[in-house]
């Protein structure tokens, strides 16, 4: 991955991580890595377990990052977070999966939470 891959990607976490806290969410990790992947960030929403997604993008629409968490992406996800759920998730917890789509254009910045963007796919 690039440089200015990694920068841009940095960059959306930052502001995803901001709207989240805005909204009451508590990020208790940041790129939580297995040997099965990552997930960009394990939160608490009102007592449920949040797995989020973070798709960034340069110019147009957050659209265009909402669809890029396709059904792949969606079991390499589900696959982490239940790995997370065994070792380190409180038992008997609620999870849900949300995914924040960030544009990044000209200097705008616009930031899109989808709560409930997906069931764990298998």
């Amino acid at each position: 991955m690039t440089h200015r891959r990694l920068a841009l990607g940095k960059a959306g976490e930052d502001l995803a991580v901001g709207r989240l806290e805005q909204l009451g969410y508590r990020i208790l990790e940041r790129n939580y890595r297995c040997p099965l992947g990552e997930i960009d960030l394990v939160a608490e929403d009102g007592g449920c377990l949040v797995f989020v997604e973070i798709k960034t993008r340069r110019g147009g629409t957050t659209g265009d990052a909402k669809a890029a968490v396709n059904l792949r992406k969606q079991r390499q996800v589900t696959r982490v977070a239940l790995h997370y759920l065994k070792t380190r998730g409180p038992a008997g917890s609620r999870a849900r999966f949300d995914v924040v789509a960030v544009s990044l254009d000209r200097g705008r910045k616009e930031v899109e939470l989808v709560r409930n963007a997906f069931e764990a796919a298998s």
